[in-house]
């Protein structure tokens, strides 16, 4: 089956393994695993504050993987957690960890920004669309294997 993939699949694969590649390394040069930087963004692109639930959500990572970078990010004073109800938390920046997340995933953000406004607006909304429209037909086949 895997000789199967088209070189299109494979470019693919090989650029969005890149993507990550460079998402890591820049996790890394800003002094935090890659948990803790999809967290922080999370956070960032929420305010300064963000339901649990929606940071599994949105990061995909495991919840056993958010719950240890969580712990890390309390303990170096980075984030507090405050109930929402019995069984929801909301995932909150101290004033440090404000600053850390200006530095870090805010920069990142602004990157981000800064290639998207490098390019001509109706390519963003290209992109956007064909990545929103991957992403539905690739559920849409997930969904016949459950």
């Amino acid at each position: 089956m895997c000789d199967n993939l088209s070189k299109k699949l494979k470019r693919y694969n090989y650029l969005v393994g890149e993507i990550d590649a460079t998402y890591h390394e820049l996790s890394t040069k800003f002094g935090l695993s890659d948990s803790m930087m999809r967290i922080l963004y999370t956070i960032c692109d929420n305010g300064t504050d963000c339901p649990l639930q929606k940071i599994c959500r949105l990061t995909g990572l495991s919840k056993q993987t958010i719950n240890s970078a969580l712990r890390r990010l309390e303990q170096e004073g980075i984030v507090y957690l405050e109930p929402l109800s019995p069984k929801n938390k909301n995932v909150c920046l101290t004033e440090a960890g404000k600053q850390l997340t200006q530095q870090t995933a805010g920069r990142l953000q602004a990157m981000e920004n800064a290639v998207f406004a490098s390019w001509p607006p109706e390519d963003v909304e290209k992109y956007i669309a064909l990545t929103e429209a991957y992403l539905h037909a690739l559920r849409e086949q997930a969904a016949v294997l459950c």
